[in-house]
């Protein structure tokens, strides 16, 4: 085990490295977001990571949910990512829930660390209830076209975001893999016990002129 994770173990000592074993999380939803999101975290040592989402693979979701390929069709996304995860790391449990976000919440699973991974606003809403009932904290992530944020939420409320079911515009994939990129990293701080600027919203977007713009805002607690 300790080739494999060699190089995070050069980066952070291996207590820490074998702190990651105990740990358990949670992504909700395993898209976009999900896919990048279970491959940076599911060879990182990690314990436990449990996978929520009821869909199947349509082909239009391929060129940016990298988990998938072509042949994947009509495969339960949880099943094909939580297959990829244990094939590249065999230190990582995957507990699959086909089934929507409040089923899921009934089956009492006390997470160290939930990660927003879904595509709509009112089920983002959802899980910061739940995590405010279970008082564990949860990374929300979102993109659209060449925008996207990130917020490491302990104390603050989704509240005060405007919840509604707006539906998403076109989207390509490296905003998509950055964006969980920045989650994954927040996560994996957070677990070894590295500091984390919690309820501080990352605001991230192309200009017209191509500049990469990011903008910090503190949330009201």
């Amino acid at each position: 085990m300790g080739d494999y994770f060699h190089r995070q173990i050069q980066l952070w000592g291996e207590e820490r490295q074998n702190s990651l074993s105990s740990k358990k999380i949670v992504i909700i939803g395993c898209g976009g977001l999900g896919s990048s999101l279970a491959i940076a975290l599911g060879s990182s040592g990690i314990g436990e990571i449990h996978l929520v989402d009821f869909d199947e693979v349509s082909v239009h979701n391929i060129h940016r949910q990298i988990a998938f390929k072509v042949g994947d069709e009509g495969k339960y996304k949880a099943e094909v990512v939580a297959k990829l995860v244990e094939e590249r790391c065999p230190y990582v449990k995957t507990v699959v829930h086909v089934e929507d976000f409040d089923s899921f919440t009934t089956k009492e699973i006390k997470p160290d660390l939930i990660i927003d991974a879904t595509d709509n606003l009112p089920t983002r809403a959802k899980i910061d209830i739940w995590a405010k009932k279970i008082e564990t904290p949860w990374i929300y992530g979102s993109v659209e076209a060449f925008n996207g944020q990130v917020c490491f939420f302990q104390k603050s409320s989704f509240s005060a975001f405007k919840v509604s079911d707006k539906k998403p515009e076109g989207i390509a994939a490296p905003i998509v893999m950055h964006i969980a990129s920045l989650q994954a990293n927040l996560a994996l701080r957070y677990l070894v016990g590295l500091h984390v600027k919690k309820d501080f919203l990352y605001y991230l977007y192309f200009n017209d002129e191509g500049e990469l713009i990011t903008q910090k805002f503190g949330m009201p607690v």
